[in-house]
């Protein structure tokens, strides 16, 4: 039998013990308390994004920048988290996300309710319009011409979702250089994009790429992050309608796509921020059809 100053000691170190526990003396809760959204490493945003498509993202000079990256950028400023980017394909983002991988993704990332079922998203930061680009030469100028031709999309995109339901048949390729190369080598006859993408892609071709047409999506684009990471979205959305607020947004969207029009149903963030105009020229495109 042990003594009974010896079990009174042992009762002392337990009661102790537990006490530090529920203070927050427990390393989880250290841990918690110095990262309060769950990230791969503390105040560093782990971001996938990609390398090619440019103005939106992509790689210059050995940086990582882009409408996208370039916003991100300036909200992690406002939540104190500095954002480190690297490269991925788009099919395999949101997948990347949603295990932890990453912590984020960015990349002109349109909100679609299957993609719900696999990540969640920020309040939306852009709109979007398809692009379509063809060979130069081509006879093909609207996207209802499509019918029959050989038609290319990066897989995993809302452009290869629209082709998909259009009965295209796409040929479906892992990246933006793989599209822009199938047009310059004319394997493909057209290639449905990011409306951005595609014109600075055939802008950039040296005249090999033409961008044909163009018409405005339904959904807004969005940064992606893990379903069970409620704490990084809601701080997330918190900065982006400070960078709106602020005129972040609005500088971004003159020096990426100058000259183009906000629509004016669309409202970035969560739509109850006011901001800077953005100073544009023309008119939207018309809605898709489908």
């Amino acid at each position: 039998m042990r003594p009974l100053r010896a079990l009174a000691t042992t009762a002392v170190a337990v009661v102790a013990a537990s006490a530090l526990a529920a203070c927050g003396g427990g390393g989880s809760s250290k841990a918690s308390v110095g990262n309060p959204y769950k990230l791969l490493q503390p105040g560093v945003l782990r971001t996938a994004t990609l390398t090619d498509a440019p103005p939106n993202v992509y790689l210059k000079n050995g940086r990582f920048t882009g409408f996208d990256n370039d916003l991100l950028t300036a909200v992690g400023a406002k939540i104190g988290l500095k954002v480190e980017f690297a490269g991925t394909d788009f099919s395999a983002l949101l997948s990347q996300v949603a295990t932890h991988k990453y912590d984020v993704g960015s990349s002109s990332i349109t909100i679609t309710e299957a993609r719900k079922k696999t990540v969640a998203f920020t309040n939306g930061y852009d709109f979007g319009y398809f692009g379509l680009d063809v060979p130069a030469g081509s006879p093909i100028s609207s996207f209802d011409q499509l019918k029959g031709k050989r038609v290319v999309v990066v897989q995993g995109t809302v452009q290869d979702d629209y082709a998909t339901k259009q009965g295209l048949n796409p040929v479906r390729v892992p990246d933006y250089n793989g599209a822009l190369n199938q047009l310059k080598s004319k394997t493909a006859d057209a290639w449905i994009a990011p409306a951005e993408i595609g014109e600075k892609t055939a802008k950039d071709s040296g005249g090999k790429v033409v961008a044909a047409a163009k018409m405005l999506g339904s959904t807004p684009m969005a940064f992606a992050v893990a379903k069970d990471h409620p704490e990084l979205l809601a701080a997330l959305n918190k900065g982006l309608d400070e960078v709106i607020k602020d005129g972040t947004w609005t500088k971004l969207q003159e020096e990426y796509y100058p000259g183009r029009e906000v629509p004016k149903e669309f409202k970035p963030g969560s739509g109850t921020v006011t901001f800077p105009p953005v100073q544009a020229s023309g008119a939207p495109a018309a809605s898709p059809s489908s």
